[in-house]
C-alpha cells in the first residue's frame, strides 16, 4: 500500500481515466485504484445524474442522447480541472473529439473485456438506454466496432479476463503505470525542449 502512495506522488497529481465498454467494471476498478494511490474517484455517469437530476435512462428517453452527449462533454470538461483523482467515464466519452482535449491531460487506460464476458455481465441490465433492444450480443459488437479504434488510442490496454477480480485488475494496472510514466515523462520533455528550440528563433 505504501508502495503505490507513493507511486501516486510519482505521478504529481496526473489523473487517470478509465475507458472501455460498459460492463467492463470501470466504476468498481477506478474506486479500488483510487484507494490504493490515495487519489479521489469520480464516476462521470453520476456527475451527470447529479447535475440534470435525472437517470442516465431518463435523460435519453426523455432529452436524446445528443443533449446526453452535450452534458457528458461539459460534466468532462469541469471534473477534468481536478487532480489526483481516478475518473471512470462512460463507454462513449471516446466518441467526442473535444472529450479528448480532456482526457489527455492525464493517464487513458482502457479496461478492454471480451463481447462474451460483457454480455455476462449485462444480460439483465435495465439501466443502459443503448442496450435496449433484443439481441445484446449484436448491440455490443456494433458498438465496440464503432469505438475500438478510439479506444486503441489509450496510454495502456488492461485485458480482462472472467475470472479476474477488480483488486487483480488493479494490480495489473499498477505494475504498469511505471512503464507509462516513463513514456509520458519522455514525451513531455521532448516537448518542452521543441518549445525552447522553436522559441531561439522568435
Amino acid at each position: 500500500m505504501e508502495y503505490y502512495y507513493i507511486m501516486g506522488d510519482r505521478l504529481q497529481g496526473l489523473n487517470i481515466y478509465l475507458i472501455g465498454m460498459m460492463g467492463t467494471g470501470k466504476t468498481t476498478v477506478g474506486q479500488v485504484l483510487a484507494k490504493e494511490l490515495g487519489y479521489r474517484f469520480f464516476d462521470t455517469d453520476v456527475l451527470i445524474e447529479r447535475v440534470a437530476q435525472k437517470s442516465i435512462n431518463e435523460l435519453f428517453a426523455e432529452e436524446g442522447e445528443t443533449f446526453f452527449r452535450n452534458l457528458e462533454s461539459q460534466v468532462l470538461g469541469e471534473v477534468s480541472v481536478c487532480t489526483r483523482s481516478v475518473m471512470a467515464t462512460g463507454g462513449g466519452v471516446v466518441l467526442r473529439p473535444v472529450n479528448w482535449s480532456y482526457l489527455r491531460h492525464g493517464l487513458i487506460i482502457w479496461l478492454d473485456a471480451p463481447i462474451s464476458l460483457l454480455i455476462e455481465r449485462l444480460a439483465k441490465d435495465n439501466t443502459r438506454p443503448l442496450l435496449k433492444m433484443d439481441n445484446l450480443s449484436l448491440k455490443l459488437e456494433t458498438l465496440l466496432a464503432e469505438r475500438k479504434s478510439l479506444y486503441q488510442e489509450a496510454d495502456l490496454q488492461i485485458a480482462i479476463a472472467k475470472d479476474e477480480n477488480p483488486e487483480q485488475i488493479v494490480s495489473k494496472i499498477l505494475e504498469q503505470i511505471p512503464n507509462i510514466l516513463k513514456s509520458y515523462e519522455k514525451s513531455t520533455q521532448a516537448g518542452q525542449v521543441n518549445s525552447e528550440d522553436s522559441n531561439e528563433f522568435n
